[in-house]
């Protein structure tokens, strides 16, 4: 009989999650894990049915109508049959609701983000819709406007699939990404406009250059009104609606569908916007500063799609190895294999915890139940999540690829989509360097760094165990390192800490990662479960410091001298 190798398959991804389970058996009270636990089971199974539909459908990628049949200018995009199924499942399951709807208090974050994590990786990356909407949702109640709310918040948050809005995030432009200060896009009062009957609307004319889930109902922007200052300063942040009441797009041209690397289920576009109505959704100016609660969500969003990435490549590596034979014994059995394996397992256990830390904390920082530490704690630790975790994500996605050999090259496999979808996440909501920058200015106010010793002091205090405890201690060192890096640098001046301030965060965030794996294994001990023990020695063995020898910036530019 000739050979046909089994290929990996799944089980339900929350009932085989020790690490999902260890977080919420630790985090939210008893009785709300019994609460929501049938939720959790039930998003597990679906998982596994959604990526079984995402291998047979791989090949279902958004398309755009520009014209009809008669010649008119319709700008259609149609979506995969999946996204059209997740966007039911996602509001039904109140994958945004669940945050505002707030039935655990404090505690809704965790609720929300456990089942998004289970959602993520068997959606096509429904998640970058979603994760625009929970930001948009936070944005327009965190500036008060109540007619925007009432008109868009409460379809933003609500569980009937045929109510429920999703948001775009128009920013990126041609003149830049991250640095939005250049847009181009100029906004002019409109004497008696209105958006859905709200007065006061400017019309916007500009080039959107990178627009992702373009069949948004509505979408946040920025724009700059005649007289303002250039820069950041000078944008307003806009709310606009992408079709009016007859269903016809609001000024706004569809140019091209963008062909990207990865995230090729998200219909990610290319618009002109030419007397697009839209609202200003605070006042005027200070549009960067406008989307401040936004980043704070999105970038959360995607450092949980960063884990739960991590997380299904593990789980498919991992069975495959129990199926696969080489050499006379399963991959499983063979030393080299199995520390290859525990290595990728230890960088997502790491990220996981840090991840939902950072859930934590926004959560009881949106109840109103958090201290002036936890607020401190999320302005520096959420640009470190989304920056350590993206990073995580691509180098263990991309060696769980090549756990399977030639097969994970294969794109009918389904597996180099993992790899392709993971790359996105180290750029969207800003680069590594970029987000590196924002640490730093982060750092430099407020007693964040302070705030990250006092927490890395807390977490190893109650360490007991021997081995933990001897990594508690250099766990201390490394953040005495890097106090002394930050003081040293600042005092050779901005441009070398601007050098470090990549290899700065990531020491940051890498330290943190330790610090939080030694608790939870602290606490798994307890319970005579010594796996995140191990995982925190493999961990540490991985180097959490990256600071070092460093070259000076002028020794970094003679590297590329002719």
């Amino acid at each position: 009989m000739p050979f046909f190798q089994d290929p990996p398959e799944l089980s339900n991804t929350y009932e085989s999650d020790r690490v999902l389970q260890g977080q919420l058996r630790r985090s939210v009270p008893a009785a709300m894990l019994t609460d929501i636990e049938p939720e959790l089971i039930e998003m597990g199974r679906l998982a596994v049915e959604l990526h079984e539909e995402q291998l047979k459908n791989r090949h279902d990628e958004p398309r755009l109508q520009a014209w009809d049949a008669w010649g008119n200018r319709v700008d259609r995009v149609e979506v995969s049959t999946l996204w059209q199924r997740a966007a039911i499942i996602a509001a039904e399951k109140g994958l945004v609701a669940i945050a505002y709807e707030r039935a655990h208090g404090r505690y809704s974050r965790t609720h929300q983000f456990a089942l998004v994590y289970l959602f993520g990786p068997s959606s096509d990356v429904y998640t970058c819709p979603l994760a625009m909407t929970d930001g948009a949702a936070r944005t327009l109640l965190a500036h008060k406007n109540l007619p925007l709310i009432e008109r868009a918040v409460t379809r933003l948050t609500s569980r009937d699939s045929t109510r429920a809005w999703t948001s775009g995030q128009w920013m990126t432009e041609r003149t830049g990404g991250s640095d939005v200060g250049r847009s181009e896009t100029v906004a002019t009062p409109c004497e008696g406009g209105k958006v859905a009957g709200l007065p006061g609307a400017y019309r916007l004319h500009g080039t959107k250059w990178f627009t992702s889930s373009v069949g948004s109902e509505m979408a946040l922007t920025l724009a700059r009104t005649k007289g303002s200052p250039a820069g950041g300063s000078g944008l307003t942040l806009f709310y606009l609606e992408t079709r009016d009441d007859a269903g016809a797009l609001n000024g706004i041209q569809i140019n091209r569908l963008k062909d990207k690397l990865g995230t090729r289920k998200v219909p990610t576009a290319e618009l002109t916007l030419d007397g697009t109505l839209a609202l200003p959704v605070a006042e005027l100016g200070n549009g960067i500063r406008s989307i401040a609660p936004m980043l704070n969500v999105t970038r959360t969003w995607n450092a949980v799609c960063a884990t739960s990435l991590m997380r299904r490549a593990l789980q498919l590596a991992h069975d495959y190895a129990t199926k696969r034979s080489q050499f006379g014994s399963k991959l499983s059995e063979k030393p080299l294999h199995s520390d290859t394996l525990a290595g990728m397992q230890a960088e997502f256990e790491a990220a996981f915890g840090l991840t939902f830390r950072v859930v934590q904390l926004l959560g009881a920082v949106e109840s109103a139940d958090g201290t002036p530490q936890d607020e401190r704690l999320l302005r520096v630790l959420t640009p470190i999540a989304k920056l350590v975790t993206a990073k995580q994500a691509v180098e263990v996605v991309s060696e769980a690829i090549e756990c399977f050999g030639g097969a994970g090259y294969v794109e009918d496999t389904g597996l180099p989509t993992l790899l392709r979808d993971a790359q996105v996440l180290p750029i969207w909501e800003g680069t590594t360097n970029v987000l590196s920058l924002d640490v730093m200015r982060a750092i430099g106010r407020d007693g964040a760094m302070e705030a990250i010793e006092e927490e890395i002091v807390s977490l190893t205090a109650l360490l007991h165990q021997p081995r933990l405890t001897e990594l508690g201690v250099e766990v201390h060192k490394t953040m005495a390192r890097a106090r002394r890096w930050l003081q040293e640098a600042t005092k050779r001046g901005p441009e070398e800490v601007e050098a470090g301030a990549r290899r700065f965060a990531l020491t940051l965030g890498r330290t943190l990662e330790l610090a939080l794996l030694l608790r939870h294994s602290e606490w798994s001990q307890t319970e005579g479960d010594e796996r995140p023990t191990l995982a925190a020695r493999r961990f540490a063995s991985h180097g959490i410091e990256k600071l070092g020898d460093e070259l000076t910036p002028d020794e970094s530019k003679r590297m590329f001298a002719p």
